[in-house]
């Protein structure tokens, strides 16, 4: 008797387990969505453009190092940092002397997000230049260099980033998070890297 209940019990979790994951993926979804990074482009991107209904309009293009390219009809559109709807807007304001109508739709998609290159030197197991095709914080970014290595100075990492008015040092303490203390994580203490970012382990 006993172990037909114990059978019947198990049958319902069983049973009952797809739903429940449903329910905890539906309440789990939307904190995950807001915590996403919106993709902007970087140098070396290679952007999928679409006008619809205009074949001679529909090309690979890829994002040179100063941020731009070039586009039938447009001439030079500047994407650097820029988010793909943001470069469909100006596809579409370049093309509107060409149409008496409205502009057909604009599509912009990555094809290939390889302008997050970074690269990690100093004190790590394994430095060099990396692409993960994603946002990575400065932690994640080591953990590709195959983490610190010994005597690596984790309270006095640097970001040297590349910006229009020049390089910019961006200091980070990451000796206290890898002790577990990570009641103060955010993107000021673990900062996201970007395309071209150079991050050095003393």
């Amino acid at each position: 008797m006993k172990t037909k209940l114990l059978c019947g019990a198990f049958l319902l979790l069983v049973q009952a387990a797809p739903a429940l994951a449903q329910q905890q993926a539906r309440a789990t979804a939307p904190a995950a969505a807001t915590a996403l990074t919106p993709y902007r482009i970087n140098p070396g991107d290679e952007l999928d453009v679409f006008v619809w209904g205009e074949e001679r309009l529909q090309r690979t293009v890829r994002v040179l190092p100063d941020g731009t390219f070039s586009f039938p009809l447009v001439g030079k559109v500047d994407a650097l940092n820029a988010l793909p709807s943001e470069i469909e807007a100006r596809i579409t304001k370049g093309l509107e002397s060409q149409y008496r109508t409205a502009v057909p739709q604009v599509t912009v998609s990555v094809k290939t997000p390889a302008g997050l290159q970074f690269s990690v030197l100093g004190k790590v197991r394994t430095p060099g230049s990396f692409n993960p095709g994603r946002y990575v914080n400065v932690l994640e970014a080591l953990s590709f260099a195959g983490g610190p290595a010994e005597f690596a100075q984790l309270g006095n990492v640097v970001i040297i980033r590349k910006t229009p008015n020049g390089s910019q040092a961006i200091r980070v303490k990451l000796n206290d998070i890898l002790k577990g203390q990570v009641a103060d994580v955010s993107n000021e203490t673990l900062p996201l890297v970007r395309g071209g970012d150079t991050v050095i382990v003393p």
